[in-house]
């Protein structure tokens, strides 16, 4: 099971929904750094369950616990492990429906792969298990803000209700004013009211996440199979219920011709610039030096509180009546998620040039 991530800055994820805890080791993490459970701790809360009306009420404080890797507030530069206990898990909600598959699951694949699986809660497909990406992330981003790299994403689509956003203006305190994450105040009132709507009705609703590095500089990426937006697609496309991946102008600019797509430069302080940054911040797999712009599209939330028609497992055909906890839009708190994904990418490619100047004497 792929279950790692990442060259020099690597993670490895454990654990499932319904199990003993969940967590991270993370391999590469350069010394010294400062690091405090507090900077863990800030982003596993904005990611948790039960932090609004908006989100699936599982009671879990995911308090977050480092068992290596750090020593007197500061990294060792050894493998660092962090690890988040369930506390809230309820494998009775899953008990009566353990033998039917859940449409757009992952239960028919995962049994028709392994020849096994975890029923309780979905068990290593739970989006339960991006905890340890997040935790991850916010070492990744500690790292980045210290060579002037910033790291923001925001709700930017709840069904049809888009918004408008400076993406290089947006700030921390703006996208978590609102429970659903949106900077934009009057689009964020009517996604809010959307989501409680459709989760009276028992439904889901998905949306699209957009997401801002500030920062980056130029030369980070690794051509031909490691291009810095492949990268970035393999890091949100592997996020539960993602299902696009733009970036710059994505899908928009395949209707404009090359005159008017094309990024033209200009100097401006010694600095080479683009007008239009529509390759959003990155150029035959290079960041050049823009800001990163993109962003990444989630299906509805796969299980609802409406009779389904399914399978089970001997292939008889079976009405499902899910149960349980669930987010009746995943999109609040996926903002987190792409955070981090986008941090973990930065920060292996920022060690991986690091290292690419040192091999050349400073002259790559």
């Amino acid at each position: 099971m792929g279950s790692s991530f990442g060259k020099l800055f690597r993670i490895t994820t454990f654990g499932e929904s319904h199990g003993g805890g969940v967590g991270v080791v993370i391999d590469g993490c350069p010394p010294r750094i400062e690091l405090s459970i507090q900077d863990i701790q800030h982003e596993l809360d904005r990611r948790r369950p039960g932090q609004s009306k908006l989100t699936t009420q599982r009671a879990e404080s995911d308090r977050a616990e480092i068992f290596s890797g750090t020593f007197e507030g500061r990294t060792l530069g050894t493998p660092i492990m962090i690890m988040v206990r369930n506390e809230d898990a309820r494998a009775s909600d899953y008990e009566p429906n353990k033998d039917i598959f859940r449409p757009s699951h992952a239960d028919y694949t995962y049994q028709a792969k392994y020849g096994i699986r975890s029923w309780k809660g979905g068990g290593r497909s739970s989006a339960r298990e991006t905890i340890g990406r997040v935790a991850a992330g916010a070492i990744a981003k500690k790292i980045l803000a210290a060579h002037g790299i910033a790291i923001h994403a925001w709700v930017s689509r709840v069904a049809d209700l888009g918004c408008t956003v400076d993406p290089t203006q947006v700030t921390q305190q703006a996208i978590e004013a609102t429970p659903v994450r949106c900077p934009d105040a009057d689009a964020a009132k009517a996604m809010i009211a959307l989501i409680e709507k459709v989760k009276s009705e028992g439904d889901s609703v998905g949306g699209t996440v957009d997401c801002v590095a500030l920062g980056v500089p130029v030369g980070l990426g690794e051509p031909v199979f490691d291009k810095l937006e492949a990268d970035l697609a393999r890091a949100m496309m592997s996020l539960p219920a993602s299902k696009a991946f733009e970036i710059g102008s994505g899908m928009e600019g395949t209707h404009l011709r090359g005159s008017e797509h094309n990024d033209e430069f200009y100097m401006e302080d010694g600095r080479v610039r683009t007008r239009t940054n529509r390759s959003g911040g990155v150029q035959g797999g290079i960041s050049n030096g823009e800001p990163i712009l993109l962003r990444v599209g989630f299906k509805p939330t796969a299980t609802i509180l409406r009779a389904q028609n399914s399978v089970d497992e001997q292939g008889t055909a079976r009405e499902l009546q899910s149960r349980g906890r669930h987010d009746p839009c995943v999109l609040p708190r996926a903002v987190p998620m792409v955070e981090a994904m986008a941090a973990l990418v930065l920060c292996d490619h920022l060690l991986r040039q690091i290292a690419l100047k040192g091999a050349a004497g400073g002259t790559a």
